[in-house]
């Protein structure tokens, strides 16, 4: 792969005293220089579907590791460095402030689960966290669980998916992605002794302990990365595994878990709009799991186990166990019932929780005494305890106009505290712990983020009317000092797909960019989950272009309020957010000046109808089915794609992953080159490939992280007239 590259375009220290940092090299090859735009060859593919007839010319880009497609990518990546050579400066810079704000040496709030504290350590200059325990008592001594840093050396990429410790504490059974493609391989090490064990299983995707010490219960994906069949293995055991269970509808995947209480394994079976779940007890893993409540279409549900008679060592389920069951039978927006663990058919549901209209429950845990619920309503997250005996719910209140709230972890069953995780665009991640029996929630730790002061920065909720009169929420953030009336530069962002949130988090990447007088504002769209299913429903399938012009409904306000103008507004979205931005500025490109596409979902007809790749026979409940005329004819309409034409566009930077098995890096290739052979402005358009190993979310590191946030900050910048 490398020979195609330009070699004195790879990465290289920058910073003395981090050296393992990377940041894009300044220096070029000959044939940069020019800053001509790579060309690709054209080769017409023509297909036809519903009477519709589609012609691609860069089809032959998806012939991957042929050397004209790695020659086009190096030829892209060697274009994009010597045009980034004139913000160089600033990227540097840009770099050097993220790492002021960094807190290098750090250690997360220690979490007890039998009888040991289990938290994770960063040091300077190393890219990965350290995840430690030691014992509960005064004076132990730290034992290393995993480091990534070691299990990474001689590694380009290192993702750590699951980790899972046996009940004794003993054993650890984990999985590692080395490629950034989510090919992650099963490993064990024996926590006593430190040595490695002999489990290398190829293409695990979820693990999970059974109550004996020696028995994993795992997953396994087919050739389109499918989780699809469960298996059994004896630690230590050679021979062929058992199988457990298989999922043969391609619309569904499988996942295992092992229920808080620890009397049982679970196997879940889902898609984009239904599930099914079956569980074995944890002590007799070899049992053939039971059924839960069998699928029928649109009937989502998740469980939860409560024993009455259980704690976290517990022999198996007691004869009075039951379920609690997170379910949409009476409203999409969710409500709770139990059904006894004896005989959990529907039929035998009985509700406790009502779905509300306006209140979504994502969330439910349970415990010894009591059961938490997550929900969202107006748009935001809060956390609601129940008592078992019936008494009065009680909601953890919070003040910000905007925030994030979730669950921390909670490993205990018999727990008497919960704790959770709370931030915004002001307030730096913070652990609290909420005490059932007092209803007060302390503080545990608030990540101290180096020079940085909440006092000079001001955070706003806003909202925007789509054309069909429905208000859509927007978060801003700006400093305090910046006149909320004049027009600033402003980086908007959008995602708007799956029925999940786009969430209200603290970044000390955005500092720098805030600093500037710059703002940055997330628009809210549907598509997502901010305001519960139905905002979902009204943003996929036939009514995916309300995501679309929910965005332009955000960035108009943003602008007819003052607050930027179209030629300081610059727009972003990843994945399926990548999707949105390459709609919008086929539709709207008057309205932006700047579009950063992170690994871009803009080939939606091509990849649909595609189903050897990955999760496309899943999604069709998502985006639709394009072998459905009236579902096609509707992807026609907004695929980024098929849908460029001649006219000026904003400037684009585009990134992908060679490796990335989520959305394929041809999308964003074809997309870039043939946004580029039909912009009539003067804007450029640029696309940058992780050649070496990386994923989806870019390389791995905090580091690399930061590098690559860099590097989009000083491309939007830059274009905004902002070079120091």
């Amino acid at each position: 792969m490398h020979k195609y590259r330009c070699p004195r375009l790879r990465p290289h220290s920058r910073i003395s005293r981090i050296a393992p940092v990377l940041v894009l090299a300044a220096t070029s090859c000959a044939a940069p220089l020019a800053l001509s735009p790579p060309i690709p060859r054209r080769d017409p593919r023509t297909s036809e579907l519903h009477g519709d007839r589609r012609i691609d010319e860069l089809h032959w880009l998806r012939e991957r590791d042929t050397p004209a497609v790695l020659a086009h990518l190096s030829a892209e990546n060697a274009y994009t460095a010597a045009f980034m050579r004139r913000t160089a400066s600033l990227e540097r810079k840009l770099f050097g402030e993220m790492l002021d704000h960094l807190v290098e040496d750090d250690t997360s709030v220690p979490v007890l689960d039998r009888g040991y504290l289990y938290y994770d350590r960063t040091e300077q200059g190393r890219q990965h966290p350290i995840h430690c325990r030691r014992r509960d008592r005064a004076g132990a001594r730290e034992e290393i669980v995993i480091d990534l840093n070691d299990l990474g050396r001689g590694e380009s990429y290192i993702g750590l998916g699951d980790r899972e410790i046996s009940d004794d504490g003993d054993q650890l059974a984990y999985t590692i992605d080395t490629r950034g493609d989510r090919s992650y391989t099963l490993r064990t090490k024996d926590l006593r002794t430190g040595r490695a064990g002999t489990e290398q299983i190829t293409g695990v995707t979820g693990v999970a302990w059974a109550a004996d010490n020696r028995t994993l219960v795992y997953v396994v994906e087919d050739a389109a990365k499918r989780s699809f069949r469960v298996l059994r293995h004896t630690l230590g055991g050679a021979g062929k595994d058992a199988l457990v269970y298989e999922e043969t509808d391609e619309r569904f995947s499988v996942s295992v878990a092992r229920s808080r209480s620890g009397a049982l394994l679970f196997i879940e079976s889902r898609s984009e709009t239904a599930s099914e779940w079956r569980f074995i007890a944890a002590d007799h893993p070899e049992e053939t799991p039971r059924l839960v409540a069998a699928r029928k279409p649109d009937l989502d549900y998740e469980v939860e186990h409560h024993g009455a008679h259980c704690d976290p060592h517990c022999a198996g389920p007691a004869p009075d166990d039951r379920f609690f069951i997170r379910e949409n039978t009476h409203g999409r927006s969710f409500g709770i019932a139990v059904a006894p663990l004896a005989d959990p058919r529907r039929a035998n549901w009985k509700e406790i929780i009502a779905p509300q209209k306006d209140v979504m429950i994502e969330g439910l845990d349970v415990f010894a005494g009591h059961f938490v619920l997550v929900e969202r309503a107006g748009g935001l997250p809060r956390i609601v305890i129940h008592d078992l005996d019936g008494g009065r719910p009680r909601s953890i209140e919070f003040e910000e106009p905007a925030f994030e709230v979730e669950a921390g972890s909670n490993p205990s069953f018999a727990s008497a505290v919960y704790r959770y995780r709370y931030e915004s665009f002001v307030t730096p991640p913070s652990v609290y712990e909420y005490d059932i029996g007092t209803d007060e929630s302390r503080l545990l730790k608030r990540l101290t983020i180096p020079g940085y002061q909440p006092a000079e920065y001001v955070e706003e909720r806003l909202q925007a009317t789509a054309p069909d009169g429905t208000p859509v929420p927007i978060t801003l953030v700006s400093r305090r000092n910046v006149d909320p009336d004049r027009p600033r530069p402003l980086l908007l962002e959008g995602y708007g797909a799956y029925g999940a949130p786009l969430p209200v988090e603290f970044s000390s990447s955005l500092l720098p960019l805030l600093d500037r007088g710059a703002r940055f504002a997330m628009a809210h769209v549907r598509g997502g989950g901010e305001l519960g299913k139905r905002w979902h429903d009204d943003g996929r399938m036939l009514r995916k272009m309300n995501t679309f012009t929910d965005f332009i409904a955000a960035a108009e306000l943003l602008i007819s309020t003052g607050r930027t103008a179209p030629d300081r507004l610059a727009i972003e979205g990843r994945s399926a957010g990548g999707l949105l931005v390459g709609a919008v500025i086929n539709m709207r490109p008057d309205l932006f000046r700047v579009a950063l596409a992170g690994m871009p979902f803009v080939d939606v007809l091509d990849t649909m109808l595609d189903p050897s790749l990955p999760a496309t026979i899943a999604e069709y409940e998502e985006w639709g089915d394009p072998r459905i005329a009236e579902h096609y004819a509707l992807m026609r309409k907004y695929s980024p794609y098929d849908n460029i034409r001649p006219q000026p566009y904003p400037a684009v930077l585009a990134q992908t992953s060679y490796n990335d098995s989520q959305v394929m890096y041809w999308e964003p290739a074809k997309w870039v080159a043939r946004l580029r052979a039909n912009n009539t402005g003067p804007n450029p358009i640029l696309l940058h490939v992780n050649l070496d190993p990386a994923g989806h979310d870019g390389q791995s590191g905090r580091y690399n992280g930061l590098k690559e946030r860099a590097f989009e900050l000083a491309f939007v910048l830059g274009q905004l007239g902002i070079r120091d």
